[in-house]
C-alpha cells in the first residue's frame, strides 16, 4: 500500500494507479489517489477545518472553502468542524482523516485497516461512509477482519506470505471452494452423538459427519440436496430436530482453507 500511495519505492518490478506509473509519474499519480493509513495522520492542535485547509492547500483543491464544507458533510463532521481534533473520539478522528484522503476528491481511495480499535457503533457508521464512498470512487482497503472485507468488497484478493493465493469476488470464492452441499444440524442436547452419527450415516448421499459448536456439520456426495432426507431420518428415529439449514461458507474458512493447505505443502 505504501508503494501503491508513492510513500515508498518499489524495490523491484513495476505498480500503476489509474494507469501512472508510481514511480516515473509520482507527483501526477499521487494527484489520483487518497490515502488513509492506519495510524490517521492528525494534527492535534489543529481545529478539523484548520486541518482540511492545510491539507487542501497542499493538495492545490480549487475553492477549498466549499469543498472542505462538501467534505465535512459527506463525513458527518459538519458540527464539530470548530473542534481540536485532540477533543474528538476515535471514531471522529477516523472520520477526519478519511475526509483528508477525499478532500481533493481522488479516483482511488486506498484504506489500510480504517476501523481498528473503534467500537461496534463507530465500526457500522464508518463501514456505511465507506459504501457510499464506493459509489462514486475505486476503494482499496486491507483488513483482518475478513467479515468486513466479505461486507465491503466486490472483489477479495487473500494474499500470505506476500503471494497472492486467491483473488475473485465473495460469491465466486465461495463457489469455488465449497466441495459439495453442507449442512448444519442440531437435534435435543438428550441424544448422544454416536446416535446422531449412527442415523446421519445411514441416509443415503450424506458422505461426512464432522461435530461442530452444539450441532454437526454434514457434507454431501455432489451437490445433491439432501435435506429431506435428513430431516426424514432424524425424525424417524425418534430425534427432537431443532435446526436444519444449509453451511454458508465465509472469507474467514476460506483463508483458513486457502493459507492452512499452502502452509502444508509449504
Amino acid at each position: 500500500m505504501r508503494i501503491l500511495t508513492g510513500y515508498m519505492p518499489p524495490s523491484e518490478g513495476s505498480a500503476k494507479v489509474a494507469g501512472l506509473d508510481v514511480f516515473d509519474d509520482s507527483l501526477e499519480m499521487r494527484r489520483h489517489v487518497g490515502y488513509l493509513p492506519e495510524t490517521v495522520p492528525l494534527y492535534r492542535d489543529m481545529t478539523v477545518r484548520g486541518y482540511l485547509d492545510f491539507v487542501a492547500k497542499l493538495r492545490s483543491v480549487e475553492d477549498r472553502k466549499s469543498r472542505i464544507d462538501a467534505v465535512l458533510d459527506q463525513v458527518g463532521m459538519a458540527q464539530r468542524s470548530r473542534s481540536l481534533i485532540r477533543t474528538l473520539s476515535k471514531g471522529m478522528r477516523q472520520r477526519v482523516g478519511l475526509a483528508q484522503a477525499i478532500v481533493h476528491d481522488p479516483e482511488v481511495l486506498i484504506l489500510d485497516e480504517p476501523t481498528i480499535g473503534l467500537d461496534p457503533h463507530q465500526v457500522q457508521d464508518l463501514r456505511n461512509l465507506i459504501r457510499e464512498l464506493g459509489r462514486s470512487h475505486t476503494v482499496m482497503l486491507s483488513t483482518h477482519i475478513l467479515s468486513e472485507a466479505e461486507q465491503l468488497c466486490d472483489r477479495v484478493i487473500i494474499i500470505d506470505r506476500g503471494e497472492i493465493v486467491a483473488e475473485d469476488t465473495p460469491a465466486k470464492l465461495q463457489e469455488r471452494l465449497h466441495r459439495g452441499g453442507r449442512l448444519f444440524l442440531r437435534v435435543s442436547q438428550r441424544t448422544s452423538a454416536g446416535k446422531v452419527r449412527q442415523v446421519l450415516k445411514s441416509v443415503s448421499g450424506v458422505d461426512q459427519v464432522e461435530s461442530h459448536a452444539d450441532g454437526y456439520l454434514i457434507s454431501a456426495k455432489g451437490n445433491a440436496d439432501i435435506r429431506p432426507a435428513v430431516s426424514a431420518a432424524i425424525v424417524g428415529q425418534g430425534l427432537e430436530l431443532l435446526e436444519l439449514r444449509p453451511w454458508a461458507i465465509t472469507l474467514e474458512d476460506i483463508f483458513l482453507e486457502l493459507t492452512t493447505r499452502l502452509g502444508h505443502e509449504n
